[in-house]
């Protein structure tokens, strides 16, 4: 069993947790994820990490009430329990591997959509702590929607917001403001991170490709399982065939096929589409209470 010992929202129907996990948050490293499970039998959830104290033995995560599993993550409350909390999984960010003097020579940015400024946050954090502060745009539908800005703010050089209506910060995409900084500002990129949605990563891997800017993207709202083992997760990098949660979740953009890895997300929605309409029949919500 694993206490939840902190809990806060964030925006509307999204949490952020700490978990206590004293070993996973011993081995955790920026870009990895977890699988968990809040009750017996019930469905074994990926998220990506989005924070670690290995003082403190804490693992933080963030989850969006979208699903029938995520709604009971967020039903739960500080001093409740998760029943399992495996990791860490997948492999880390290829960025903990570079050097100083390679990471001192890259200019790097940040493009997270949504809930995928969780993920975004522990790699910018990590080149901040070894005093490499990366350029960080992040996209949300409105004002509402904007997690973790303190956060990042603190820990990135240049943070940008963009909101779809311009209710705060940059009106417009995520790959809007890349254009202007690109084009109109002159900003120089040696690699793009980009983390959240399938749609928004396919653009802006097109629009870095066309600029010749190597991106790293993140599949890992893909995942099913979690361990290879169903199949859930493949997806064709470059041509072959790649299991996201044993062989990333982070791949080269330029060679992921993108169309193919959202044509199998959606049919994991319409399934769980079916099962949310059964919890709303059945169940009586009571998240944040």
């Amino acid at each position: 069993m694993y206490k939840i010992v902190k809990k806060r929202p964030l925006a509307e129907q999204i949490f952020l947790m700490d978990i206590e996990a004293p070993r996973v948050a011993k081995s955790a490293q920026p870009g990895q994820f977890v699988i968990l499970r809040v009750r017996d039998k019930g469905e074994r959830i990926p998220l990506t990490i989005c924070d670690y104290d290995r003082e403190k033995g804490t693992v933080t995560i963030v989850t969006q009430c979208i699903g029938v599993s995520t709604h009971l993550i967020c039903e739960h409350n500080e001093g409740d329990y998760i029943l399992d909390f495996a990791g860490p999984l997948g492999q880390a960010s290829e960025l903990i591997h570079a050097t100083d003097e390679e990471l001192a020579n890259k200019k790097i940015l940040f493009v997270g959509g949504g809930v995928g400024a969780a993920p975004v946050y522990p790699q910018v954090k990590y080149l901040s702590n070894r005093g490499f502060k990366p350029d960080v745009i992040i996209g949300a539908k409105s004002k509402n929607y904007v997690i973790l800005e303190e956060e990042m703010r603190a820990v990135s050089n240049n943070y940008y917001i963009t909101t779809d209506d311009g209710s705060y910060g940059f009106k417009g995409m995520v790959t809007d403001k890349l254009k202007e900084l690109v084009e109109k500002e002159n900003k120089k990129y040696d690699l793009v991170v980009t983390i959240g949605p399938m749609i928004m990563m396919k653009f802006v891997s097109l629009l870095t490709k066309e600029y010749g800017i190597p991106t790293v993207a993140s599949l890992n709202t893909l995942m099913v399982d979690g361990t290879g083992m169903c199949g859930a997760c493949r997806v064709s990098i470059g041509g072959q065939t790649k299991f996201t949660c044993v062989d990333g979740p982070e791949f080269d953009a330029h060679l992921v096929d993108f169309d193919e890895a959202m044509r199998r997300q959606n049919m994991y929605r319409t399934i769980e589409g079916q099962k949310r309409e059964e919890l709303e029949k059945n169940h009586k919500c009571k998240i944040g209470r």
